[in-house]
């Protein structure tokens, strides 16, 4: 046994198994470091006479082989392989076969492979088939063999005589010395993805998808995306640049950046993707900055009474672009007032009163109402908020002045009614102010009927009598909820239905307030 390393795998039929070829043939460069050993029997017996090497006998079949050009494994191109049997019968038909390998990695074209036949030998049929010429040479037109592969004639042959026949084969080829070279085609393809509407006070998340598309190496890739006047990144940059690198076919490269409006209104700008090679892309996006504005009033009346109400109307607008979300209304109950009611499910909690009111679309408005009670004389200013989602607060104030007002009650009764002639009758007179408001220079006056005559005047304040009429000194002042009380006495001078009647004045009544009192004399 003959042991043969080789660097190139190739199938020999029945014989051979390589598994690594690494050769330079003929200026055909092809490589493949990885080795393989290959072991090749040969038989103890020689060959006949003229013959060549025959390899393998075995079964009544032998096997010859020859290496092209060099007859070397190491630095052939060709392997040819003859396999037939030892001994045929004559007239009786047999198979032959003939392998040709290429062993290189290369491929071989024009393969021409011959076979010379003997007188008495003749082809009956052959896959593919032959042409035999008249020199006895039978020919197959085997085109190409791609480095590393074998093409196998099978033929079918006779002996037409008794012999020992000799028929050689050989092989012709051209060898090519092939390169591979890839012509690609890399491609930019950029998108931008931006809302539609966004906020003024959400920030704007933009992404950019870098991708090559196309069948080569993008290299040198970048992305840039200058941003429009009134938008900026959220840490303060003006545009915003991505250095990509390389980018293989097919892959794809995603990049992010979050802007901020300055205002309302209309953001565009177009971002563009270049590589070293010239290759560019752009890709635009556009977002609409919108806002609420709420817009507030209240009205009150300019001036009220104490412990009178005071009604607030509250209207808030929303004069934007976008729904006012979550809005909400708030009134402060002011000092000096206490709460009474309020409209639109308005609740009072802790001097506050809230209106939960929801959303509140572009030019819709909403009232709301609030009665306070006004407890005491002041300067009432009352201020309400409103409020939303992205939204400015506003606030509107209403200012009232509570006034005091002197309400003064007039009273008259007599004491001893009926009285009889020659006697005397008392009449109290009790002035109280009802008001919230002090009473001033509160004078009282009486006038008796011709049946009466005046005895005394008492009081709070002296009484003075002329004829009839009986006038006490004003009262400088009475205090809201004070009283204050006078007594006129009388003699009865004749029998009659008699009445007496009483004059009040005060810097306060625009008019005398008058009241009577009948007194039955007999």
């Amino acid at each position: 046994m003959e042991m043969i390393r080789r660097t190139k795998p190739l199938s020999v039929a029945m014989l051979f198994s390589f598994a690594a070829l690494a050769m330079i043939l003929s200026g055909c460069a092809c490589m493949d470091t990885s080795p393989a050993t290959v072991s090749i029997a040969r038989t103890s017996s020689p060959p006949p006479a003229g013959a060549c090497p025959q390899i393998s006998q075995k079964d009544g079949a032998s096997i010859y082989a020859m290496v092209f050009p060099t007859g070397n494994l190491e630095t052939g191109v060709v392997m040819l392989e003859k396999t037939s049997p030892v001994e045929v019968n004559i007239d009786q038909p047999f198979d032959y076969i003939i392998s040709a390998t290429n062993l290189t990695t290369c491929p071989l074209e024009d393969v021409v492979v011959k076979d010379k036949l003997p007188d008495g030998f003749v082809i009956k049929s052959a896959t593919p088939e032959a042409k035999v010429g008249n020199d006895g040479w039978a020919v197959w037109q085997l085109g190409q063999i791609p480095g590393g592969e074998t093409r196998n004639i099978k033929v079918k042959a006779a002996a037409t005589r008794e012999g020992t026949f000799m028929h050689c084969a050989n092989v012709t080829y051209n060898q090519l010395l092939c390169m591979t070279v890839a012509a690609v085609s890399p491609k930019l393809e950029l998108t931008k993805q931006a809302p539609a509407e966004v906020l003024f006070c959400d920030p704007i998340p933009v992404t950019l998808v870098v991708k090559n598309p196309g069948t080569g190496m993008a290299k040198g890739v970048t992305v840039n995306d200058t941003l429009p006047a009134g938008l900026k990144t959220t840490t303060g940059e003006q545009s915003v640049s991505f250095d990509v690198g390389m980018l293989a076919p097919g892959e794809s490269q995603t990049l992010t950046y979050t802007a901020k409006a300055d205002k309302v209104g209309e953001y565009g700008s177009t971002a563009k993707a270049s590589s070293a090679g010239g290759l560019s892309a752009e890709a635009a996006a556009k977002t609409i900055v919108r806002q609420p504005v709420l817009v507030i009033t209240k009205e009150a009346s300019d001036k009220q009474y104490a412990g009178r109400n005071i009604a607030y109307t509250i209207t808030v607008e929303n004069k934007g672009d976008a729904v006012a979300k979550a809005l909400m209304i708030t009134d402060t109950v002011p000092a000096g007032t206490s709460f009474v009611s309020a409209s639109n499910n308005g609740a009072e909690v802790g001097g506050t009163i809230a209106w939960s009111v929801g959303d509140l679309a572009p030019g819709k408005k909403i009232e709301v109402k609030a009665v306070l009670r006004a407890d005491q004389i002041a300067r009432v200013s009352n201020t309400a908020t409103a409020a939303a989602e992205c939204a400015d607060g506003v606030k509107a104030t209403a200012t009232t002045e509570i006034l005091g007002i002197a309400a003064i009650l007039l009273e008259v009764i007599d004491i001893e009614d009926p009285i009889e002639v020659g006697d005397n009758e008392t009449y109290v007179i009790t002035a109280t102010n009802q008001g919230s408001l002090p009473d001033t220079n509160i004078q009282i006056v009486c006038t008796l009927e011709d049946a009466q005559s005046y005895v005394s005047a008492t009081g709070d304040t002296s009484g003075t009598a002329k004829g009839k009429v009986i006038t006490f000194a004003p009262l400088k002042s009475l205090a809201p909820g004070a009283k204050a009380t006078w007594r006129a006495i009388v003699k009865a001078e004749k029998v009659g239905d008699i009445r007496i009647k009483v004059s009040m004045t005060s810097d306060q009544l625009t008019r005398p307030v008058e009241e009577t009192e009948a007194t039955n004399q007999y």
